[in-house]
């Protein structure tokens, strides 16, 4: 017996937004619900594709199909639906560094080519998130883990409107606090001890940051994520879009 991790609420939200549904044509998708349980297995124990239990199908038939589903952008489509009312009374910005396991170097072109790099940890990819009020997830960016916060943070505040932005030190920059500005946005960033005229910020406000942080320790709770695994970018990607999915759902 499986354990499985889908509730039939959080399953409604996302089966219409699955690729291979039976309403497609020249499609046979199977059963979506437990091909995704499987992806969420892979995502919780970290194991090989081979290990995959039988109870979930051919191991090598679901790796390709989450090849497949990730190609086509499916897992971040299931984000966004069940994620489509955000809390933006403030935002949230913070990034977390994982360590990239050895089976995650062999893509073509070398690890230079995705968002790994050697920093004091080892080989390692840096997770740079933006959350809503809620702590919930929003966008997130990847990058080099010895690549500085601050140089992902302009795609994750595109196009995204908030009345305040919460974030530490690391973000303490002269372009971000212009750019906050300049939209009219409150300022709770922690300011660092060099800055000759520190912004006086919200301390009870600046409090709420500890939701981003525990939306990490949310995501980390899932073993590929806390260790990478996945060669690329872009398989990565997916296995976040797919645990940050059941994290905003519950």
């Amino acid at each position: 017996m499986i354990r499985t991790v889908l509730t039939d609420a959080q399953w409604e939200k996302m089966a219409p937004h699955c690729h291979g549904k039976d309403t497609d044509p020249a499609r046979n998708g199977g059963d979506n619900r437990l091909f995704v349980e499987a992806v969420l297995w892979k995502a919780r124990t970290n194991s090989p594709w081979r290990d995959l239990p039988d109870a979930f199908g051919n191991w090598n038939t679901v790796f390709k199909r989450f090849d497949d589903w990730s190609r086509k952008g499916v897992f971040e489509r299931i984000f966004e639906a069940v994620s489509d009312d955000p809390d933006m009374e403030y935002a949230m910005i913070d990034a977390t560094i994982v360590p990239v396991h050895r089976h995650g170097h062999g893509v073509k072109g070398g690890p230079q080519n995705q968002a790994i790099g050697k920093s004091k940890g080892g080989w390692t990819t840096k997770i740079l998130a933006l959350t809503d009020a809620l702590g919930n997830l929003v966008r997130f960016h990847l990058l080099p883990g010895q690549r500085y916060d601050t140089i992902g943070v302009a795609p994750l505040i595109e196009g995204i409107d908030f009345e305040a932005i919460l974030a530490d030190k690391a973000f303490d920059a002269n372009w971000i606090i212009k750019e906050m500005n300049e939209r009219g946005a409150q300022i709770v960033i922690s300011q660092r001890s060099k800055r000759k005229h520190p912004i006086e910020i919200d301390k009870e406000v600046y409090k709420w940051r500890h939701l981003i942080e525990n939306f990490f320790c949310k995501l980390k709770e899932f073993k590929a994520i806390a260790m990478r695994s996945d060669k690329t970018d872009r398989n990565f990607s997916a296995m976040i879009y797919a645990c940050a999915a059941v994290i905003n759902s519950r």
